[in-house]
C-alpha cells in the first residue's frame, strides 16, 4: 500500500474512533429522557436517513434491502440491532467512562474472531502483544472506575452486555470485510442502519411503548450528535474493512476507551480519573505503537 495512502487511511481510522468516544456522553444525556431500545431505533433510522445522499443514488439503499436482504439482515443485527440494543441498556446501568473501558475490548474480539473466520487474517507475535498490552491497560482502568459498588449487580449485567455487544460486533466485522468491493460501502451501511433501527422500535414496543417525542432541546440535540456519529463513523470504517485487514485495522479501537473515558470525566458529573486509571491509559496508547508497527511488519 502507497505511503500516502496508508497515512489517509490511519488518519480515518482515528477519525471514526474520536467521533465513537463521543458517544458515550451523548448517549448518558440522551438516556435521561429517553427509553434505551427506543433511543436507539431512533437514533439508527435517523442515521440511515442522513446518509441516503451519500449513497451515489436516492433509492440506493432500498435497492441494496431488496437485492442482497439476507446480507443486509446479517449486516445490520451484529452492527446495529445487538451492538446498540445492549450498547445503550448497558450504558443506562454503567457510568460513562466504566461503559468506554469494556467497548475497549472490541480490538482484541475482533482479532480473535478474524483469526478464528478469516484465513488470511492471523494474529502475529508483537500484534498479539500489543493486542494484551492495550487490554491489560483497559483492565486497570476498569478496575479504576470501581464496578464493585453497591447496585454492582445491576451494574455487572451491563458491564456483561457491552461486553457481549463487542464480541458480537467483531463477528459482523468479518461479514463486511469477507464481501470486499461487492457491495457499495455506504448504501450498505445506509441500509442496514434503516432496517436495524426498525427492528429496535419493534423490539422497544412491547417494553417501552412509543418513543417520547415532546422531549426538551437537550434530547434532540444529543440525538443528532449521536445519528451524525453513526452516519461519520460508520461510513467510514466500511470503507477501511473493504481495504485494510480486520485485527489491524480495529487496533485503533484502543482510542475509544481513551479518549472515551477522557470525554466523561470532563463533561459527566461525578466521574473522575484516578492514578491507576491514567496507568491504564499509558498501557493503552503503548498497545496502539506496538500492534500497529506490528500489523505493518506482519
Amino acid at each position: 500500500m502507497p505511503r500516502a495512502q496508508s497515512i489517509r487511511n490511519n488518519l480515518l481510522a482515528v477519525l471514526a474512533c474520536l467521533l465513537w468516544s463521543s458517544a458515550f456522553v451523548a448517549g448518558k444525556k440522551a438516556l435521561e429522557y429517553q427509553d434505551p431500545l427506543n433511543l436507539a431505533g431512533t437514533r439508527f433510522i435517523l442515521a440511515g436517513l442522513m446518509q441516503i445522499p451519500l449513497c451515489g443514488s436516492l433509492v440506493a439503499p432500498f435497492r441494496m434491502l431488496r437485492q442482497e436482504f439476507p446480507t443486509v439482515l446479517l449486516v445490520s443485527f451484529f452492527h446495529t440491532v445487538y451492538l446498540y440494543a445492549t450498547f445503550f441498556i448497558g450504558l443506562n446501568w454503567v457510568r460513562g467512562a466504566e461503559g468506554a473501558m469494556v467497548i475497549g475490548v472490541g480490538p482484541l474480539a475482533s482479532a480473535l474472531v478474524a483469526h478464528l473466520l478469516m484465513h488470511d487474517d492471523k494474529l502475529k507475535g508483537r500484534t498479539l502483544f500489543g493486542i494484551v498490552l492495550g487490554m491489560t491497560g483497559v483492565a486497570f482502568v476498569t478496575l479504576a472506575s470501581n464496578p464493585w459498588n453497591p447496585e454492582g449487580l445491576k451494574e455487572f449485567f451491563g458491564l456483561m452486555l457491552l461486553l457481549s455487544g463487542a464480541f458480537v460486533s467483531a463477528v459482523g466485522n468479518v461479514v463486511v470485510a469477507k464481501r470486499k468491493g461487492g457491495l457499495h460501502p455506504v448504501a450498505l451501511n445506509s441500509a442496514q442502519m434503516l432496517l436495524g433501527g426498525f427492528i429496535l422500535l419493534l423490539l422497544a414496543f412491547p417494553f417501552e411503548g412509543l418513543p417520547g417525542m415532546a422531549l426538551p432541546g437537550v434530547y434532540y440535540g444529543n440525538l443528532l450528535w449521536l445519528s451524525t456519529i453513526s452516519a461519520t463513523a460508520f461510513a467510514i470504517w466500511f470503507y477501511l474493512l473493504s481495504r485494510i485487514r480486520v485485527s489491524q485495522l480495529n487496533l485503533w479501537k484502543f482510542l475509544i476507551p481513551l479518549c472515551g473515558s477522557v470525554i466523561a470525566w470532563i463533561f459527566i458529573p461525578g466521574e473522575h480519573p484516578t492514578w491507576p486509571s491514567l496507568a491504564g491509559m499509558l498501557l493503552i496508547v503503548s498497545g496502539i505503537v506496538v500492534g500497529q508497527t506490528g500489523a505493518k511488519k506482519s
